[in-house]
């Protein structure tokens, strides 16, 4: 795991101590404690500027606004990553349901869940907690090294 901040280069946090020095309480709570923020309480659900979604714990660059969509979950939606190492997925059996949950590939926080509902060519309907994510208003072409969003 890289342990730097994708954004300044600073390093990123190493104990949960550290974590929730940096972290609000909800986001560490959602981030790394694998919770979720009520539906429709963040306002990234309904955010309508161009910019890249990065990682709210370590600053990378996780989904361009170009593949935001209303889901009417109340939870920001994107039917695709910025770029395909930008996160991981991992099964999620939690709550007797059968999930795919989605993690910052560089600093392992819990951004949401991946669903094959969406629209699109994708198909894929990425479901994020809207405090796991800031939005860069001004830097949206650097969701990989070529700027692809298409991951």
């Amino acid at each position: 795991m890289n342990t730097t901040h994708k954004k300044t280069g600073t390093p990123i946090p190493a104990t949960k101590g550290d974590w929730r020095e940096q972290l609000t309480p909800e986001q560490f709570h959602v981030m790394r404690e694998h919770g979720t923020e009520r539906a429709f309480s963040h306002p990234y659900h309904q955010e309508k500027r161009t910019g890249m979604y990065r990682c709210a714990g370590c600053g990378a660059a996780l989904f361009s606004s170009d593949t935001k969509f209303d889901s009417g979950t109340g939870w920001p939606s994107f039917t695709d990553v910025a770029a395909a190492e930008t996160v991981t997925k991992h099964e999620d059996s939690s709550y007797g349901m059968r999930r795919v949950e989605v993690r910052c590939a560089n600093c392992e926080a819990h951004l949401g869940h991946v669903f094959p509902d969406g629209p699109g060519d994708t198909g894929l309907r990425y479901c994020i907690n809207g405090c796991a994510l800031d939005l860069d208003t001004g830097d949206l072409d650097s969701g990989g090294a070529d700027g692809n969003t298409s991951g």
